[in-house]
């Protein structure tokens, strides 16, 4: 029979409802007997017991918020009677232990990536266009629809056709109601097999702003460059902006001063025309896709992953089902010697002295209290705060605070140690577990967690979400089975069956690694990478949450 609540931690003192339950429904949970006193949605919380104003609320073992007024057991949680709290954090040396779960079935399995030259490997074979400045991003959309469907790589051809249709209709005068779309439109074979996808990185940065900015889009420009997905570079620039084109080859020749791949740069006022500067772009950049398309696909052992995990459009269900499954990929991942990504600092907020004493060492302990209480100081300066963070759409599932909402974000980083804390652009050098500083704004943190690195993305959402990432596969994880069929079209993988007690949290996760070997492999095309989401938003340093 299907549990109709479930208490996450043992210390807690509230009950998830896990289905509706109306006023008045009596609930058995571990020996004790309660009665909602108001509809419960599935996803919210309700009360244990009789609870004054001032009283701790505990979830997942940790303090996410006080009550305001006098609440009974049975009542909903709501955000006029809990509003956030989170412990205050401090290092302190802690001799974490971790249990590392048993990967011997893993022991002989790889997967198939593109290896680079640095050691590195690519869990797809990308050419990415980079403007060094906003001026240029026209630009860049004409080569874009230059090449895109004459190389097989768009995936608007059904919107066009009927497009086409509608036009067609109205100059015969006929009622456009009439026309049917078409869902699937005979497209052309991709030209280069071997060549995943054209990427183009469009921004409103590179120049106007403060030479911070500049610097810091310099840095992330570079490190996408670098990437391990990405093959090849074609560089537009204007020429008079506070991004250089020596800023940015310093950036990534720091990064890796063997720096081998195809880097085709083009600059715009030293050009006779922009007629030629877009024929010599794509020129050279088609010569280019001949060189890169040589390369194929080779074996590597699973320690050559690094994957980012984020959660966005999260609900009520997102640290019950899809984080913690994710968190146990995590793990496996970890033992077998592959890099895990965890950013979003704005939610991690609650759970900061969980993060400190699974850190290695006291530095990274440190590096993490000083990036934490400099974003959060900077919020709180224009009248914010992490405790802001929650969207209408999280309190309307379920997550009533920031330190709820973060608990169960926390999830998807498993349990193992934290061996580094990463700031904003740095890479990932260390296997196991590194913390990303980035806000928890989707594109923003995919953004982020590319730069560090990750070759795969695993993106938990409970309310669904179309984000991707240009050069890192985004993998969908559905908190419930309701989204995965509603929006079957974005979701990759499903994880209500831990909700309906079908599988265990253990069981999910290892489903999911599975789906990250294949579609490191090419064997699986997520759905963010089938429909070109390819979003990137670099982060100013500002106050994002």
């Amino acid at each position: 029979m299907k549990k109709s609540v479930i208490k996450i931690n043992h210390a807690d003192n509230v009950l998830v409802a896990l289905q509706d339950l109306p006023a008045g429904t009596q609930i058995l949970h571990e020996g004790n007997t309660y009665v909602t006193v108001d509809e419960v949605p599935a996803k919210h919380k309700f009360f244990m017991q009789d609870m004054k104003a001032g009283d701790e609320v505990i979830m997942y073992g940790v303090l996410v918020g006080r009550v305001q007024f006098e609440v009974k057991a049975g009542m909903r949680m709501n955000v006029e009677n809990t509003k956030h709290a989170a412990e205050p954090f401090a290092y302190r040396k802690v001799n974490y232990k971790w249990e590392a779960p048993d990967v011997s079935k893993y022991a002989n399995r790889s997967f198939k990536g593109y290896h680079r030259k640095n050691g590195s490997v690519g869990t797809a074979n990308y050419w990415l266009f980079i403007p060094t400045v906003f001026c240029e991003n026209r630009n860049l959309e004409i080569i874009k629809e230059s090449l895109y469907s004459e190389l097989g790589y768009a995936v608007d051809d059904k919107y066009k056709s009927y497009t086409h249709k509608l036009v067609e209709a109205f100059n015969r005068g006929e009622d456009i109601h009439n026309i049917s779309f078409e869902p699937k439109v005979d497209k052309a074979s991709r030209t280069f097999k071997n060549v995943d996808g054209i990427k183009f990185l469009t921004h409103n940065g590179g120049c106007g702003g403060t030479r911070q900015d500049a610097d810091t889009l310099s840095k992330l420009l570079a490190a996408y460059a670098h990437h391990p997905n990405v093959a090849g570079i074609t560089v537009l620039s204007l020429g008079c902006q506070h991004l250089q084109v020596a800023d940015f080859k310093r950036d990534l020749f720091a990064l890796d001063p063997e720096f081998d791949k195809p880097l085709l740069i083009f600059e715009q006022q030293k050009t006779q025309s922009e007629e030629q500067l877009i024929q010599n772009a794509i020129r050279s950049t088609f010569e280019g896709l001949m060189f890169i398309n040589k390369q194929e696909r080779a074996a590597a052992p699973l320690s050559k992953l690094c994957v980012g995990v984020k959660c966005g459009g999260s609900d009520g269900f997102s640290g019950i089902s899809a984080n913690p499954a994710v968190g146990y990929c995590a793990d496996l991942l970890v033992a077998l010697g592959a890099k895990v990504l965890l950013a979003e600092f704005p939610e991690l907020c609650g759970v900061e002295q969980e993060m400190i004493d699974r850190s290695v060492d006291q530095p990274t302990a440190e590096k993490f209290i000083r990036l934490m209480t400099e974003y959060d100081d900077l919020a709180h300066k224009v009248g914010s705060g992490f405790y802001m963070n929650p969207s209408p759409g999280n309190i309307k599932d379920g997550l009533i605070t920031d330190a709820i909402k973060s608990a169960g974000a926390a999830r998807k980083a498993g349990s193992s140690p934290v061996v580094d804390v990463l700031d904003y652009t740095e890479p990932a050098t260390k296997p196991g577990l590194s913390l990303v500083c980035t806000p928890g704004n989707d594109v923003e943190a995919t953004t982020g967690k590319a730069a560090a690195g990750a070759t795969l993305i695993l993106f938990t959402t409970g309310l669904g979400t179309p984000t991707g990432n240009p050069v890192c596969p985004t993998i969908k994880v559905a908190t419930n089975s309701v989204l995965a069929s509603r929006m079957s079209d974005i979701i990759d993988i499903d994880t209500g069956a831990v909700i309906s007690g079908e599988k265990t949290i253990n069981e999910m996760g290892e489903d999911i690694l599975e789906y990250c070997i294949k579609a490191a492999s090419g064997e699986e095309i997520p759905k963010a990478v089938q429909l070109n989401q390819d979003d990137f938003i670099p982060w100013k340093r500002g106050v994002s949450l």
